[in-house]
């Protein structure tokens, strides 16, 4: 599907255009978008803008790392968006000109249709540098950016809640969970940091921005992706601490359970020899015609068990 969003001269918008019949000089600038787009429709890229026959194979080969590059008067951009659902990065491709923004995606962009209805706004009440190419790409760029937060911190809260699940559930349990949060957040870096990369090669770069306000844009988008980045590593030590605390711990109920029945087994050790001696088949046993000997022999080994309690709990054993 494309879309087209013409600006006159005149700074009204114009919608549903057809690229093929429309001369791109009539109008001040026009974005287009291909969303998810049939080989006919992907052939305009090349008989309808004439971009460069290698910024179209990028377009096409998916998935290129985010990038820039130059083109003539055309600017070239890989950007990533976030599948929410999947955690794995998505392709956006970007072609910038001075009357011209071709935004260029295989998947259908929830962050693209927004930066779409804010242009369109933006356009029509006149709010400040809006109604230029740059500007619709900013707010492109911004939209796709935004949306890497509410998966971030989401996976943030799911941390605060396994820091509190220490001595709740099993240990295997909580490992697993911190494994699979590390995973997702490697899975975000891999998106966010090349993004953060491209961004600070935009800031700096002078053939995109042609004004100190626009420079400022760029560079807030810039001051998320460093946010954002700095929040996965620190989320990523978070893991980390948090593995090694729950690895200790099952370390310290492992040494807990041993001691418990170390303890045990010394009380029974001298027990079990009283009740081996005589449970010896030997003939002449004196205790064996002895009245009273089972119950001084019961005896003997309630006193030894109860006096070797008492002592291993004096010394802190039971602790």
């Amino acid at each position: 599907m494309i879309r087209t969003l013409a600006i006159t001269h005149e700074g009204r918008v114009q919608t549903g255009l057809n690229l093929e019949q429309t001369r791109l000089g009539d109008y001040a600038w026009i974005w287009a978008d291909f969303s998810e787009p049939v080989p006919e429709e992907t052939r305009l890229l090349d008989t309808c803008f004439h971009f460069h026959p290698l910024a179209i194979e990028d377009c096409l080969h998916v998935l290129q790392r985010p990038k820039l590059d130059y083109y003539e008067e055309v600017q070239f951009f890989v950007l990533h968006a976030l599948n929410e659902a999947t955690l794995q990065a998505e392709e956006v491709d970007l072609f910038l000109g001075p009357s011209l923004l071709v935004s260029f995606h295989l998947q259908r962009q929830a962050g693209i249709d927004e930066a779409w209805e804010q242009v369109i706004r933006s356009i029509e009440h006149r709010e400040g540098w809006s109604g230029t190419p740059v500007a619709a790409a900013y707010t492109v760029i911004d939209k796709l950016v935004d949306r890497y937060f509410p998966t971030l911190y989401a996976i943030e809260d799911e941390l605060a809640e396994l820091e509190n699940k220490g001595a709740e559930e099993a240990v295997n349990t909580l490992l697993a969970q911190v494994f699979d949060v590390r995973s997702r957040l490697l899975k975000l870096r891999r998106t966010i940091v090349p993004m953060r990369d491209l961004m600070y090669r935009v800031v700096n770069s002078t053939h995109v921005q042609q004004n100190r306000e626009e420079r400022i844009y760029f560079g807030d988008i810039h001051d998320h992706l460093l946010k954002l980045a700095d929040m996965i590593e620190a989320d990523r030590e978070m893991t980390a601490d948090l593995r090694d605390s729950y690895i200790s711990l099952n370390s310290n109920r492992m040494n807990t359970i041993m001691k418990t029945l170390t303890v045990i087994t010394t009380i029974f050790m001298p027990l079990t020899l009283i009740a081996g001696i005589y449970g010896m088949n030997f003939e002449v046993l004196p205790e064996l015609k002895w009245r009273y000997g089972y119950f001084a022999v019961l005896g003997l080994m309630l006193l030894l068990g109860g006096g070797m309690i008492l002592t291993f709990k004096r010394r802190g054993w039971f602790k």
